[in-house]
């Protein structure tokens, strides 16, 4: 959540940057100055009259000490008006929420490396890696493969609950665990604490995130106890630290987390979401760091090199995309999008975003640090996908299959027991 002092001192500068986000409702902004002005207006003359009355009851206390009681009593009576005049604090509440109603609707400040453009053809790739394979003729897209060998069960996951829903069996669940392992182990050999969190939140949870207001329609909704099913585990690990406030020694914070993620995912269609190109539930393992502001970006670079060395070491072709205004995320400041190759489906696919969120989060959960000042500030967050699992094994499977059977890259087969899939 943006700063309301920020926004009124620089109201021109944050029209500008949330129209690279290409945010239409711009005259929010405007808005928002105008109520927190009376707002501020009736602050004041609240903090007058509570001026008043602590000068008056001052006052009163000498009156008496002089023996002018009656005096006293006058200046009692004029006290007691005003009281009862502030009591009357609707006005205030009223304002402070209409303020705040508007405060969630404005998106993330984009950072000024962030590319000009509104669609996925206009975000910019950074690098790539890798080799793209060279499949033989007849080579097969995953949804075949995991048929062909067993390992996933697309029509009883719609069975047992709806399409988007897989039951992953045999050495399908057995790769499925082994690449969970093998991130996680991944992650803490650098220097993340490793969580197993709840895989339901409660409404401030993902208020803090930033997934409410802006995503409600695409989580899944315990209506009868007001919990929501995680979309990502960036939501209930970054709220381990809700309004806690840490001391600068205590930075930066690495935690990392496997959990099962629930999207809707609505509007999705056809070819492009075909066996594990977009589901409803899939895993994925998620780091997220909290950090000091001057070295957030410094830590965004050192996160995307982490999650490229893991791509490198599953052996797969990938490419980073700085992504432009229009594609970013909600609450985002600027993300880099991993995309890896499917030689079969002959496409690139997104398997991980690494974001630096600044303090829009922080601001949200109320997530502060000491400096050594002992000057009380917000902290960045940062998170990024590492991995996500279901197109990382789409093209693990497609892009390693041969006569003999679909071959495993060297970093996996420890953990999956085994070098082949046959």
């Amino acid at each position: 959540m943006l700063q309301v002092n920020f926004i009124r001192q620089q109201a021109d500068f944050v029209k500008e940057r949330l129209a690279v986000k290409h945010f239409s409702q711009l005259n929010l902004v405007d808005e928002l100055i105008a109520l927190d002005e009376k707002r501020r207006k009736l602050q004041f003359e609240r903090d007058e009259l509570q001026s008043k009355v602590n000068a008056a009851s001052k006052e009163i206390g000498n009156l008496m000490k002089s023996g002018k009681r009656e005096e006293a009593e006058a200046l009692k009576a004029e006290v007691a008006a005003i009281k009862v005049q502030m009591e009357d604090t609707s006005e205030l509440a009223d304002l402070e929420t209409a303020v705040h109603n508007i405060l969630v609707q404005l998106p993330n400040l984009p950072a000024a490396e962030v590319p000009v453009g509104r669609t996925p053809e206009e975000n910019v790739v950074v690098r790539e890696g890798g080799k793209k394979p060279e499949l033989a003729p007849g080579a097969k897209p995953h949804w075949d493969l995991v048929s062909q060998y067993g390992l996933i069960d697309f029509e009883l996951g719609n069975k047992i609950t709806g399409s988007g829903f897989p039951v992953y069996k045999n050495k399908g669940a057995k790769l499925q665990r082994a690449l969970i392992s093998y991130f996680l182990d991944y992650n803490t050999a650098a220097g993340y604490v490793e969580y197993l969190p709840p895989h339901m939140v409660n409404e401030a949870s993902a208020y803090g995130t930033g997934q409410l207001p802006d995503k409600e329609g695409q989580m899944y909704h315990a209506t009868a106890d007001n919990f929501y099913l995680i979309p990502t585990a960036e939501v209930p690990v970054t709220n381990i630290y809700r309004d806690e406030i840490l001391n600068a020694n205590e930075l930066p914070v690495k935690m990392t987390a496997y959990t099962p993620c629930f999207r809707r995912e609505a509007g999705s269609y056809g070819k492009d979401v075909r066996g594990l190109n977009r589901l409803h539930q899939f895993d994925k393992v998620e780091v997220v760091q909290l950090v000091h502001p001057e070295t957030s970006y410094a830590v965004l670079e050192e996160m995307v090199l982490h999650v490229e060395k893991l791509l490198q070491n599953l052996e797969l072709p990938y490419r980073i995309l700085r992504l432009c205004g229009g594609d970013m995320g909600f609450t985002s400041a600027l993300t880099y999008d991993f995309e890896v190759y499917s030689a079969a489906q002959e496409k690139w696919l997104e398997v991980s975003s690494v974001s630096n969120f600044e303090a829009y989060q922080t601001n949200r959960m109320k997530i502060r640090f000491k400096d050594e000042k002992g000057k009380t500030q917000l902290l960045h967050s940062l998170n990024g996908s590492s991995m996500a699992l279901p197109r990382i094994v789409a093209a693990l499977l497609e892009n390693n299959q041969t006569p003999e059977g679909i071959r495993l890259p060297k970093a996996v087969q420890p953990y999956f027991g085994g070098e082949w899939i046959n």
